[in-house]
């Protein structure tokens, strides 16, 4: 059994500026809490993503959009929206993110690793077909679900989003898919306002769970996984597809959720457990949010822990 860990050094070139929420301390603080987990660290398939394509893009993008930012970049960046910003080097950060996505997507289907997280940034969650917004530039986990049925052509997937904030982006981007379903377990009311529970999708296809901050950590567990077995019944994924958001971790500056790392260790075993029965285990996850980065760090080696099946550990 082997998980790869995908990342790409372009992911780095995003320059928001280190006032803003999603600065490259995120993921830097990644592979610093790796190294102290020695076992964890070799017992990885490390790996380094590629760049997606425009027409990759294009699964979920418009062309024009497309476009669009990639001439922003090369201008030397600006803004996307109020809270969204690109940089000169945010084209090849925003595409290698995608890119790690497609690959481990492509390491599922040929056998090099049965589950795998990609290390990413920017987020991509809140990116609509036509526009930035929330920090997101395109949409990974969409993108990469369009690409698993077009080139491998699996019929059925699962996308989970644990994110604090609803995936409005992502659930825009695969809602008209009859055979996709998407759970998204968020805070509500929060940013960006959508993901009521009564908004199940043109095909029924949308399980919304929006709860309340600062409740027991239990609480939010037993939810989302309650919706995930609501999401499979009588529907057996071929790939699970997760938006890993650690902005749901207590005392996170974006969020008012309570969870803990070891939760985030426990969310990952369940799903893990409940993959091996529908798709021979086969789950990519994709960093969205988490904004306090050593914190951030800390629950990445839990989620990576739990997705190769070691014993976790510490809170």
């Amino acid at each position: 059994m082997t998980v790869a860990f995908l990342s790409h050094s372009d992911c780095g070139r995003h320059d928001t500026g280190w006032g803003h929420p999603e600065h490259v301390g995120r993921i830097r603080a990644i592979p610093r809490a790796l190294r102290e987990d020695p076992d964890l660290m070799k017992a990885l398939l490390h790996a380094e993503g590629r760049h997606a394509t425009e027409d990759e893009l294009a699964l979920v993008h418009e062309p024009a959009y497309i476009r669009a930012v990639r001439k922003l970049a090369q201008a030397g960046g600006g803004s996307l929206d109020a809270d969204t910003v690109a940089s000169e080097g945010s084209w090849d950060a925003a595409t290698a993110g995608a890119g790690c996505v497609l690959d481990a997507v492509d390491m599922m289907m040929d056998g090099r690793a049965q589950r795998a997280f990609c290390a990413i940034r920017p987020p991509g969650h809140h990116a609509l077909r036509d526009r930035a917004m929330g920090f997101c530039l395109f949409g990974n986990v969409a993108i990469a679900t369009h690409y698993a049925r077009s080139r491998h052509a699996l019929e059925r997937v699962l996308i989970v989003d644990w994110d604090v904030h609803h995936g409005n982006g992502t659930q825009a981007l695969v809602e008209h898919e009859r055979d996709v379903h998407f759970v998204s377990m968020h805070q509500s009311p929060w940013y960006p306002g959508t993901g009521v529970a009564a908004d199940r999708g043109p095909h029924q296809n949308v399980w919304n769970v929006p709860m309340r901050a600062s409740l027991p950590p239990q609480t939010y567990v037993d939810a989302f996984l309650h919706a995930v077995d609501d999401a499979t019944k009588g529907f057996t994924p071929d790939l699970v597809l997760v938006s890993s958001g650690f902005d749901s971790l207590n005392g996170d500056p974006l969020g008012g959720f309570t969870l803990e790392p070891n939760h985030m260790a426990l969310l990952t075993t369940e799903l893990v457990s409940r993959a091996k029965g529908w798709c021979s285990g086969r789950v990519v996850s994709a960093l969205e949010g988490g904004y306090a980065p050593e914190r951030l760090g800390q629950a990445c080696v839990a989620h990576m822990r739990a997705l190769a099946e070691m014993a976790s550990f510490g809170t």
